[in-house]
């Protein structure tokens, strides 16, 4: 169940912090409406390296369409060969 609380308890924001468990996101909402998430830095963290990777495979797919950056195998090797 949803954590939703109205963004005036951050008058009493250790009570709110309290409220955030690890991977459980806080809803703060204004006027009844969603307008902030507080959530634990470790998935905030997490959540962003899966949007990078999500990124990194996304420039791949269009990579692979469009036929554009390939290397055989015979010149990867010699690009990791430092």
């Amino acid at each position: 169940m949803p954590n939703i609380k109205p963004v005036s308890d951050l008058r009493n924001y250790n009570e709110v912090l309290h409220s955030c468990q690890v991977g459980e996101p806080v809803f703060l909402t204004r006027n009844g409406r969603g307008c902030y998430v507080l959530m634990d830095m470790q998935e905030y963290e997490k959540q962003q390296a899966v949007i990078k990777l999500l990124s990194k495979l996304v420039e791949a797919k269009d990579a692979i369409k469009t036929g554009e950056e390939w290397k055989s195998l015979d010149d990867l090797k010699k690009a990791l060969e430092i």
